[in-house]
């Protein structure tokens, strides 16, 4: 296994690539979105966890640490999980359409959203209490943006003490630089003093500060009211496609019922979620409660709700029917027209999988 590590990671390019192609290809498949055939889904689901594990090989390449450098301790691979549990839904899905039918099928698939829901929620749990990206399928390891301190800008919050420096910035500095004083005094008149000290230095090294993590009682005591929107508001994120199931089940694909609440359960959950963004403009004094890469992931969840116009009754009433017009417009265009249906004819087809248009 440590073989084929070292290899993925030294061909990362080439690994891409590769898992690029193969997923387009996967789209060809003949009897793709076939009601009674699982076998290009298998086929679909097996390279999708192959890539998620090469993803996860690549991501967890180990990096050189300084004395000073914060260690992330070793915990279950949450995002490889979510990863692997994405790639198979949809053989799920289609395997309990073909054996149990299109109504009990939902079952099958409210049970793997309530896994996801559990598995994103332990996540969350162990990030400490940090948004979830790509649904926690991407670590969330950017240092959150803090007032800057005097004589410390580069040093995460947990680190600091009352004082506004670390410990090893203060004891850690001065114990090794007194050792490194007799270390060379005594260099200088023994040589095997030296030799001695090139072998044990490995383990005269300080240990590396682990990170302490944000507990749920802590955030909402720093944060007070934004702290409650924000948990809310990724909670509501993490639950609304169990939500969603849960409604189809009950009141059928067909229903509107399903298509708004869940619709709404969304617009309040980033609703809690942009006044805390916003705060980036409010003036000088004030930051935004978000980083870069959590500012991007909000603009993404707003970019999530155009797959409502893919999704019953919505689709059936409305979309469907401007695509079908479009396709009879682009037929006489030589070319255009070929690639316009066969366009058409693959959102067609996602579109009668529940899981290609969940956005979960």
């Amino acid at each position: 296994m440590e073989a084929y590590k070292n290899w993925v990671r030294r061909n990362r390019e080439y690994v891409n690539s590769l898992e690029s192609l193969a997923n387009g290809v996967t789209w060809l498949l003949p009897e793709r979105f076939s009601q009674s055939e699982i076998g290009p889904e298998a086929v679909t689901a097996v390279l999708g966890v192959i890539t998620a594990i090469n993803e996860h090989i690549i991501d967890t390449t180990p990096r050189s640490q300084t004395p000073s450098a914060a260690v992330e301790p070793r915990c279950f691979p949450y995002p490889l999980c979510l990863s692997m549990i994405k790639e198979l839904e949809t053989l799920v899905e289609v395997a309990a359409q073909q054996y149990f039918g299109d109504d009990k099928k939902w079952n099958f698939i409210a049970l793997t959203e309530a896994t996801k829901v559990i598995v994103r929620f332990a996540w969350y749990r162990q990030s400490g209490y940090r948004m979830l990206l790509q649904g926690g399928e991407t670590p969330n390891i950017e240092n959150s943006p803090s007032p800057s301190k005097p004589g410390n800008h580069h040093e995460p919050d947990h680190f600091l003490n009352m004082n506004g420096r670390t410990q090893w910035n203060t004891e850690g500095k001065a114990l090794s630089a007194l050792s490194r004083f007799q270390e060379n005094a005594r260099m200088v008149a023994d040589p095997e003093w030296l030799r001695w000290v090139q072998h044990q230095h490995p383990i005269m090294e300080p240990p590396a500060p682990v990170v302490q993590r944000t507990t749920l009682s802590k955030l909402l005591n720093e944060r007070g009211v934004s702290g409650v929107l924000f948990v809310l508001g990724e909670a509501l994120f993490i639950t609304r496609p169990l939500i969603y199931v849960l409604l189809i089940r009950k009141y059928g694909v067909r229903s509107w019922v399903p298509w708004f609440l869940s619709l709404a359960v969304d617009f309040v959950g980033v609703g809690c979620l942009t006044p805390l963004s916003i705060l980036r403009f409010g003036g000088r004094e004030q930051q935004s409660n978000f980083t870069d890469a959590e500012e991007h992931e909000l603009r993404r969840r707003k970019l999530l709700w155009a797959l409502y116009l893919m999704r019953d009754p919505f689709f059936s009433t409305y979309t469907r029917g401007k695509l079908e017009s479009t396709e009879k417009i682009m037929e006489p265009v030589p070319l255009v027209g070929i690639l316009t249906a066969k366009l058409v004819e693959l959102l067609v087809g996602a579109q009668t999988r529940y899981t290609y248009m969940s956005g979960s």
